[in-house]
């Protein structure tokens, strides 16, 4: 046994969709195997997206930025809940963070350090080829650059 791996904070980034509930059950089960807390994370990007004031075409203003971020705030409150609430049905202790404004990879990253998680746990789509050059790949980008293990759920 000296060779088994204790996790004791994964973090489980989600998307709300279908596929990334898979990532969170699988979280959630080794969360409960481990006896290990819970970050769950999502972001949302910018107004615009990856593209947001590019070119300067569009810049908007206080009340746009405002009712956009409540907004966002409204559906990564809606996303994080259902994680929340099953985690504390298994009884694991969880906390739930929303990063405005980032893309899903860099805001990963950047959350499993600063809450000092030990494995990140997510879904992946599995897209290969030029379906993945075209739509990029946010789980691929993680596991580039991750500086702990990665566990991809398919």
């Amino acid at each position: 046994m000296d060779d088994f791996v204790m996790y004791t904070h994964i973090l489980l980034p989600t998307d709300g969709s279908e596929l990334s509930q898979a990532g969170v059950a699988h979280g959630l089960a080794l969360a409960r195997l481990h006896g290990a807390r819970v970050t769950t994370m999502t972001s949302t990007e910018a107004p615009g997206g990856q593209f947001a004031y590019s070119f300067e075409l569009w810049t908007p203003d206080a009340a746009e930025m405002e009712a956009y971020e409540e907004t966002q705030r409204r559906a990564a409150q809606a996303i994080l809940e259902p994680v929340i609430k099953r985690a504390g049905q298994l009884g694991i202790e969880i906390e739930a963070v929303h990063v405005p404004d980032r893309l899903a990879a860099p805001a990963i990253l950047d959350s499993a350090d600063k809450y000092g998680c030990d494995v990140i746990v997510m879904a992946s789509h599995g897209r290969t080829g030029m379906s993945r050059i075209a739509l990029g790949s946010q789980t691929a980008d993680v596991l580039a650059r991750a500086s702990m293990p990665v566990i991809v759920v398919r």
